[in-house]
């Protein structure tokens, strides 16, 4: 394995639970960790990179359950905050006949409650090889601020920033606010990944073509187009490429796209940003695998896979 100078690679975000049933009765709920977040941090610690979590937990027994598990994955969290009067995020999941899953009752108690830029310890940054974002949480105004912050370190201290836009619509006021602040982090990108979905969204186009265009002028070295079952469509320095993915018999997309960004970022830990037309492909390939791997087994995290899952595909 090649080794890299940094300690790790920083993520941040809210922790989350999911709460998804036992069976079609919907009327007993095993607890998950959740969220894209959680998903990242913990995949990259299972696929033999070392990651690390700003977030908020408090002092009630999900926080106590997200934190433990959360070591047992390996994700470091010597940055994260601690506020008893923080209440974890989660979501009910029930199961209709056909066992799919439907979102269906979020629990969130303390939305107020995030992570401060004055909380941010910068000794962080100076560790980290990656800083990881998505926009899960810049709909809130201090979320937003403490963003804004950890792009600014990230920034000072020569870290990779790597951006998943990771989009959920109905938490933002309207369209366009989700996309002028989603947006306003991209010329700070070294890495943007998007499903073809939301480059759609974000750029008010319908194809692909279109898409990538607009984004031309902010000159992000490197964006990851993700289309599923298709691979993803990688841009280098503008340069357009298609990397296709392995054919599988998909069982739960979920957690697939975290998958994705968890092998794109311990390639970055360990050789930096893609620099030729072969290294990418390289990264990407790996990250593709990761995501059809993870939709092979129903749910988010624990769908994701660990390095000896998959080394004999490689």
């Amino acid at each position: 394995m090649l080794r890299s100078n940094k300690d790790f690679v920083l993520v941040y975000g809210d922790a989350f639970v999911d709460y998804i049933a036992d069976d079609i009765t919907n009327t007993s709920f095993t607890k998950y960790l959740g969220g894209a977040t959680i998903n990242v941090a913990a995949g990259i610690s299972r696929i033999g990179a070392p990651s690390a979590l700003i977030t908020v937990t408090g002092d009630d027994e999900t926080s106590e359950f997200v934190r433990s598990e959360l070591k047992k994955e390996g994700v470091n969290l010597d940055y994260a905050i601690f506020d008893p009067a923080k209440r974890v995020s989660g979501v009910y999941v029930h199961l209709t006949e056909a066992c799919e899953r439907i979102f269906k009752d979020y629990v969130d108690e303390a939305p107020d409650l995030q992570v401060t830029s004055s909380q941010l310890n910068e000794e962080a940054f100076q560790r980290a090889s990656v800083f990881n974002i998505c926009s899960g949480t810049m709909f809130h105004p201090t979320a937003l601020e403490t963003t804004q912050k950890g792009v600014e370190l990230a920034k000072k201290h020569g870290v990779i920033i790597a951006i998943d836009a990771n989009i959920r619509p109905l938490r933002w006021s309207d369209s366009q606010t989700c996309r002028n602040t989603i947006s306003s982090f991209f010329e700070s990108a070294e890495i943007l990944k998007l499903a073809d979905e939301e480059l759609f969204f974000l750029t008010e186009t319908d194809n692909l073509q279109s898409g990538l265009e607009a984004l031309k002028s902010l000159n992000i070295p490197i964006i990851l187009v993700t289309v599923g079952a298709n691979g993803t469509y990688a841009v280098l320095n503008g340069e357009v490429i298609h990397v296709p993915t392995i054919k599988i018999d998909p069982v739960d997309t979920t957690g697939a796209g975290d998958a994705f960004m968890a092998g794109v970022l311990r390639y970055a830990h360990y050789n930096g940003l893609p620099t030729n037309q072969e290294e990418l492909v390289k990264c990407v390939s790996f990250a593709n695998l990761l995501g059809a791997y993870a939709s092979t087994k129903a749910g988010a995290l624990t769908a994701l896979p660990y390095y000896d899952d998959i080394k004999s595909l490689l």
